[in-house]
């Protein structure tokens, strides 16, 4: 484990004063883990690292991060266990580092919580921006509160934005963050269709970097907790060649 960095800075935002971000980079490759926290102390964050998973799973309790860096590979307790135990606890932000550019694995760390993925070897600047992307989509702790609109009712499902609650069939559906970001993107413009660019637009910003199929991961993960299927898409539908919409319509 280490400790916070002591040298002045200054807050991600740009805010004179601000309360710096915290970052917490879990990976146990040393020389990587020191070239991310010395990206993200340059970047104004208050950082620290931890080479194993349960190191990690304490620090996200005892240091709060805004945003975690998680290595999939990691001894003992692997990446996706970290991340699946901590989304019990924590709302930071997971970017999952990933020396397999295997689908499955990407498939699976997402659907336990992360945010976003990248896979080694990376370039340090896009993960900072990958990062400031996230952040700029504030915690639910920390996020102001939005003035009262009815909640939009979609058949059996009611999608509350003000409160971030999802309900199918009046039972709360646990989405993490992102996907609640996409499904509310969607049901924002019910008739209209989506593609991967406009949605990535909505939920992560113009300035994102990376590949747009992870759209498809959320929208896959979204799904499943609906109870959608391939063949039944009661609520999340696939237009061809174009996109993603809402509603149970054909």
């Amino acid at each position: 484990m280490t400790t916070p960095s002591s040298r002045p800075s200054s807050s991600p935002t740009g805010a004179t004063g601000a309360t710096p971000r915290r970052a917490l980079v879990v990976d146990d490759e040393r020389a990587l883990a020191d070239v991310v926290r010395s990206y993200l102390e340059r970047d104004g964050f208050e950082v620290m690292t931890a080479a194993d998973g349960e190191t990690g799973l304490e620090l996200v309790r005892t240091f709060d991060p805004d945003v975690v860096v998680l290595d999939l590979g990691l001894p003992g307790t692997d990446g996706i266990e970290v991340c699946r135990t901590l989304r019990t606890f924590s709302d930071c932000y997971v970017v999952m580092l990933t020396a397999r550019a295997d689908e499955v694995d990407t498939l699976v760390g997402l659907s336990v919580g992360a945010d976003d993925y990248m896979t080694k070897p990376f370039s340090p600047r896009e993960l900072m921006a990958r990062v400031r992307t996230l952040l700029r989509r504030p915690r639910a702790s920390t996020a102001p509160p939005e003035p009262a609109v009815a909640p939009i009712t979609v058949g059996a499902l009611q999608i509350d934005t003000a409160a971030r609650e999802v309900r199918l069939d009046g039972e709360l559906v646990a989405l993490t963050r992102t996907e609640f970001d996409v499904l509310a993107a969607l049901a924002a413009r019910p008739h209209a269709v989506l593609s991967r660019s406009a949605l990535i637009e909505a939920v992560w910003g113009g300035n994102w970097v990376g590949d747009e199929h992870l759209v498809d991961v959320h929208v896959l993960h979204v799904r499943q907790k609906l109870g959608d299927t391939a063949t039944e898409q009661r609520f999340v539908r696939t237009v061809g060649g174009v996109g993603y919409r809402i509603g149970t319509g054909g």
